[in-house]
């Protein structure tokens, strides 16, 4: 059975101030799903929290680039740093964010390991870049990185340590993306898999999920990173997101998605992103993303009988 190890990674460096003045609240992710007992239901063990810089946007205006970018070029190797020794040491990482902009670090370890790919179960691609947006939309790195790994992004970010890209096109597959998304026209031109919300309950979300970690458990690839976004899900259960969009899954649907991938050998680590515990004040919205994950774990087969819910 696989050995578990829960990372925080508590940055809001990669999101819009809700307000003026406010920062982010989905660094308080971490804490609130430790609160809820995930490290001890899952089995896990501690492995500690990287701290992030500080939230301070400065004088950056629209057209500036990402914004951030010092504060997140510095901490994506030391997450990486941390990713990094679990994965070498044959453990499974499950890093609690933060906003999106985290994937960046598990991408990076990846990179420095070997070869491999991306899942993102997610509403959105997180794909914004300069060959499809304007350049004062550009700024929300938790909104770019995916396309920042694959070096569709300014060097201080996508060619980190001189590794760019951390991902190839190829190499990545979206489930969860609703229906219209408008990356779904670029993503067909560069043959990026992404199977929308509706695509995803015509074939059926554990046989859907299955297929696709079985086109990454190939010899080219030596596995896949599971990327989390708790978007995914409908606003019905979990409006505690930056961005909510309408028509999203079900936790009944999301479960067996998540079950399937982790159920992979070629699935190595997970990070589970974006809620926030500020926009949840009765807390049901955490209770559902935390007991999705559990199960999700519990019934995958890989990781023991502690890991139960």
């Amino acid at each position: 059975m696989d050995d578990i190890v829960v990372i925080d990674a508590p940055s809001n460096l990669g999101l819009r101030p809700p307000a003026p003045g406010v920062v982010p609240g989905c660094y308080k992710l971490a804490g609130a799903l430790r609160d809820r007992g995930i490290v001890r239901r899952i089995g896990a063990t501690d492995g500690g929290v990287v701290v992030p810089p500080r939230y301070d946007l400065g004088d950056w205006r629209p057209g500036d680039g990402v914004f951030n970018a010092a504060a997140v070029a510095e901490y994506t190797p030391r997450l990486a740093d941390r990713i990094e020794q679990h994965i070498r040491a044959g453990r499974f990482p499950l890093v609690l964010g933060g906003d999106c902009s985290i994937q960046l670090g598990a991408s990076l370890a990846l990179r420095r390991v070997g070869h491999y790919g991306l899942v993102a179960v997610d509403a959105s691609a997180d794909f914004r870049h300069l060959g499809n947006s304007p350049a004062d939309s550009i700024g929300a790195s938790g909104g770019e990185e995916v396309a920042i790994a694959t070096g569709r992004g300014q060097d201080d970010l996508a060619d980190l340590e001189g590794r760019k890209p951390y991902l190839r096109d190829e190499d990545i597959r979206f489930i969860g993306i609703r229906d219209g998304d408008e990356d779904l026209a670029e993503f067909a031109e560069l043959r990026i898999p992404a199977l929308t919300v509706g695509e995803l309950r015509r074939l059926g979300p554990a046989d859907a999920a299955k297929a696709v970690a079985t086109s990454l458990g190939t010899e080219v690839v030596d596995g896949f990173w599971l990327h989390l976004d708790a978007d995914v899900l409908d606003p019905a259960v979990m409006p505690a997101v930056d961005s909510a969009d309408p028509d999203g899954l079900r936790p009944d649907e999301l479960a067996p998605v998540l079950t399937a991938l982790l159920a992979s050998p070629h699935c190595v680590g997970m990070n589970v992103t974006i809620y926030d515990p500020d926009r949840d004040p009765d807390g049901a919205a955490g209770d559902v993303l935390t007991d999705t994950v559990v199960h999700a774990f519990g019934t995958s087969g890989r990781f023991g009988a502690a890991a139960t819910g």
